[in-house]
């Protein structure tokens, strides 16, 4: 038989995450067959690697982005990649929310015969530590313009706050592509060496990647078990519909179409990081091994990789955009509300937009959905029934998020003149680095 530690990474991370969450139940409560304390234990455990993934974040951002405007040979007008990732991003962010939009008037989740819900399910009241102050949308506007620009660069990378830091990153790097001499290339060669370290970091690190996973999903079953879903299951197949869509049509499409690569051969090389992203429900701490999973596994250059996965993290949020979609349309039938075309079109162009700088953190979307119930007047009290089964959307829609990400690279680089890209298989691509020792 086959030593387990030289499975694929991929296999690996699944072989875990089946482990974990079919070892969680036996955790819970007091009445658990093996007790909690173990469960304790393996919650500290997960935590240690989601925290080893997230000190990866900041500084392989910006040696990310830095370098890879500065790499040798990218001297290409940057301008056309930056204009094709934005619109790129925007483009498949429309295509999700409008798919979330169509589901939700077709499966009408708040309602059963066509009787609104509400008055059949007991509504919770959104918790105190969830409750955002009621922003207008002139405010929220402004609210991202202070995270776009920060005062302090150090305590907006402290809070999380990515938007400022990669503007920032992007600022030093376009100005380093204007200098010469001596100080250019010493400031080129810290930051590419700077970002070399962080690749290998990242890459001892994913060497735990199982221990992590099977830790972060025990003690999460151990938490909640499988019976969280309840009455809301239509919700959560409607939400679960739309991610599908997006993730296993709409963008293999734009992979076989534009990019003009195998869709199935890019999920191969995507699985660890799809993995990763759906037991964290954190695009920021899987961020660093979707930088590995594209550069080793799929071929893409570190300089494409480099501008587009940072900036995708933190803006490109399709999965996020659906979900907000469906629970603002889900808590208007609730209450038996008929949105109109216009205000469904104002959910539409709100949630694209609130979903541009949420923070790759679990469940950091339900203030931007608070915010969005707010304008159109709805009850925040609904959202507590979205909190008892977010933890698995969240998962999942993070998954397709990070997923996006990716394809928005692969079409970037292929647009860019990349030709190195998915030729082989990712498991044959990443052995062979790794026996030549990149």
């Amino acid at each position: 038989m086959r030593n387990p530690l030289r499975w694929p990474s991929h296999i690996q991370i699944l072989v875990a995450l089946i482990s974990g969450a079919a070892v969680g139940p036996l955790l819970a409560g007091e009445q658990g067959l093996i007790g909690p304390a173990l469960g304790e234990g393996l919650a500290q455990v997960g935590q240690l690697f989601l925290s080893a993934l997230k000190m990866l974040v900041i500084p392989l951002i910006m040696a990310s982005i830095i370098a890879g405007l500065n790499q040798e040979g990218s001297r290409s007008p940057l301008g056309r990649m930056g204009w094709t990732t934005l619109v790129f991003y925007i483009a498949t962010g429309l295509i999700a929310v409008t798919v979330a939009i169509v589901l939700a008037n077709w499966i009408r989740p708040g309602e059963l015969n066509g009787v609104p819900l509400a008055a059949q399910i007991g509504l919770q009241t959104l918790p105190g530590d969830l409750d955002p102050t009621l922003l207008s949308g002139q405010q929220h506007i402004a609210l991202f313009l202070q995270r776009l620009v920060p005062s302090n660069l150090v305590e907006a990378a402290v809070e999380g706050q990515l938007l400022g830091l990669i503007l920032f990153s992007l600022l030093f790097g376009l100005a380093l592509r204007r200098l010469h001499g001596a100080a250019a290339e010493t400031q080129v060669r810290f930051w590419t060496g700077l970002n070399q370290v962080m690749l290998a970091i990242t890459d001892g690190i994913m060497r735990l990647a199982p221990v992590g996973i099977f830790a972060l999903i025990a003690a999460m079953t151990a938490r909640t078990g499988f019976s969280a879903a309840g009455p809301l299951l239509w919700f959560m197949a409607t939400v679960m519909a739309g991610l599908l869509i997006h993730l296993m049509v709409t963008l293999p499409l734009l992979l076989r179409w534009i990019a003009r690569v195998p869709p199935r051969r890019h999920f191969q090389a995507m699985m660890p990081a799809l993995l990763m992203a759906f037991s964290t429900s954190s695009s920021a701490a899987t961020l660093p091994v979707t930088m590995d999973c594209l550069e080793r596994r799929a071929g893409v250059s570190r300089r494409t990789a480099g501008f587009v996965l940072p900036l995708g993290a933190t803006v490109n949020m399709d999965g996020t955009a659906l979900f907000e979609c469906v629970v603002v349309l889900f808590v208007a039938q609730l209450y038996g509300i008929d949105l109109t075309l216009a205000q469904q079109a104002l959910v539409l162009a709100v949630a694209l937009l609130t979903s541009f700088g949420v923070a790759g953190i679990p469940s950091a979307s339900l203030v931007s959905i608070a915010m969005i119930l707010s304008v159109l007047g709805l009850p925040l009290e609904a959202l507590g029934l979205v909190l008892g089964v977010d933890r698995i959307l969240d998962m999942s829609r993070t998954a397709v998020n990070v997923f996006g990400d990716t394809v928005g690279a692969v079409v970037v680089a292929r647009l860019e003149g990349e030709q190195e890209i998915l030729i082989e298989s990712p498991d044959v691509r990443e052995h062979r680095l790794r026996e030549q020792g990149d």
